[in-house]
């Protein structure tokens, strides 16, 4: 595999857990280093990629979803490297060319950040679509960084998506107030999509020992990992009415082609939701 070029002080000696997500869903911001450390991961849970990958799926159906209802406005909390199908990519294939949407992806590790700016000015994206360098734990400067206030009308709906970022929100981090600030600040008819970990009761012993391996393989990281269940969840949609079917497995979010095998074994292991507000 040719690595691709690197943004100017971007350390790829290093793995970055941005490039790594990027090799599980078949990306090509990646360097050896990523994948290396990609392939030690999958060792402790073989489920690893898979379910990146149902996770990178639900939020393309999602966003494709929110442009045929009309939203033309996505807010990507924690996007990582906006490779391999992401938000601005959706938009492009699905709109008209004389049709305007705008993206912003937010990511506070450095890294993301400098490959994001390097690939949005190399597809000639970056008038519609920008980084925000900035923690989701901050939505308040989130709300006010310059390119979030360029991009982004917060009175017209908004697709808010928050994909495999939540199991980073500990305790501490008063996430039931961090999900009611991200609410209020949405208009009527804008969605909220959200994806989480978890291990439900009825997942295979091997395979929950697996998941579970993996959550403690982070406790000791600057970004430890949380499973929550779905009574756990729900909450943060606010009561908003769930779109059709509701909080479900990732592959069970309006499938657009059949399940494999595989990718079944994903369902005990993640939860998925979008909401609209009233």
């Amino acid at each position: 595999m040719t690595a691709p070029d690197a943004p100017a002080g971007v350390d790829v000696e290093k793995p970055s857990a941005a490039r790594v997500y990027d090799w599980y869903l078949g990306g090509s911001q990646n360097w050896a280093v990523d994948r290396e450390f990609g392939r030690r991961v999958e060792k402790v849970w073989p489920l690893i990629r898979p379910i990146s990958r149902q996770n990178r799926a639900f939020m393309n159906r999602v966003v494709r979803a929110a442009l045929d209802a009309g939203i033309r406005q996505f807010v990507d909390l924690g996007s990582g490297v906006p490779t391999a199908g992401n938000v601005h990519e959706i938009v492009r294939e699905r709109l008209p060319a004389d049709e305007r949407a705008s993206v912003v992806y937010v990511d506070y590790e450095p890294v993301a950040a400098a490959h994001s700016r390097v690939i949005l000015e190399r597809e000639h994206a970056s008038d519609w679509a920008g980084l925000v360098q900035r923690d989701i734990r901050d939505p308040k400067a989130l709300f006010a960084d310059e390119t979030t206030r360029r991009l982004v009308d917060w009175s017209e709906p908004v697709c808010l998506l928050m994909i495999t970022v939540l199991h980073f929100i500990g305790p501490d981090d008063d996430p039931d107030g961090l999900m009611a600030t991200y609410r209020a600040k949405l208009a009527p008819g804008s969605w909220l999509a959200v994806t989480h970990g978890t291990c439900r009761d009825d997942a295979p012993p091997d395979r929950a020992a697996e998941v579970k391996s993996f959550i403690d393989a982070y406790r000791d990281t600057s970004n430890p990992a949380y499973l929550r269940s779905d009574a756990e969840i729900r909450p943060w949609f606010g009561g908003w009415p769930l779109l059709d079917p509701g909080l479900s497995a990732l592959p069970d979010w309006r499938p657009d082609r059949p399940v494999s095998a595989l990718e079944a074994e994903t369902r005990p292991f993640a939860w998925c939701g979008v909401a609209e507000k009233p």
